[in-house]
């Protein structure tokens, strides 16, 4: 697979991708994205959009999906460390409601695949953090669904230290619990 690697998770569509780096006395080189290796990896999604967001520590985004207009997300890290989380909400699946998180950094530059129909969201670990991501369609303004971050439901392990303050958006704060949004 040219200038990749690919872990599958435990959670069928979830894939960690890790590139080439080629380094030398002057730096570093890396592909992020060649559509033939991620293909030939079983990725072959067509991204439209790019991304890309800065924060501090304690900075919690998430859990965030559209609903009528899922986006499957390629995110990786390129200043500081996050804990990033992915949440199965796919109607059938066998590993509806897990979750799977995976520590990306500037310095383990790993990828995180995330298909569309799962809830998103990751934890600043360092002092800031850049963030960038693919998407597969387009944001959509008023398609935007939630989860809360700490639904005892889905219970994700956040690595929360004693001493970090969590800084939440106003909306990030009053999602509706799993049970609240899918609930039959």
């Amino acid at each position: 697979m040219g200038q990749i690697s690919v872990e599958t998770c435990e959670i069928e569509g979830l894939k960690v991708v890790t590139p080439t780096v080629h380094g030398d006395a002057r730096g570093y080189f890396m592909e992020t994205y060649n559509f033939n290796d991620f293909k030939e990896a079983g990725i072959d999604t067509v991204f439209v959009q790019d991304n890309q967001s800065a924060s501090k520590r304690g900075v919690l985004r998430g859990l965030h999906f559209q609903i009528n207009h899922p986006q499957c997300k390629l995110v990786r890290v390129i200043k500081g460390e996050v804990f990033d989380v992915a949440v199965d909400l796919r109607e059938g699946s066998k590993t509806f409601g897990k979750w799977h998180g995976v520590l990306l950094s500037e310095e383990n530059k790993k990828q995180f695949y995330i298909p569309g129909g799962f809830a998103h969201g990751f934890l600043v670990l360092s002092e800031y953090a850049e963030f960038c991501y693919k998407c597969s369609d387009f944001y959509t303004p008023g398609d935007e669904g939630g989860v809360m971050y700490n639904d005892p439901d889905i219970g994700i392990d956040w690595p929360i230290p004693e001493d970090m303050e969590l800084l939440l958006s106003d909306r990030d704060k009053v999602w509706p619990s799993y049970k609240e949004r899918f609930a039959k």
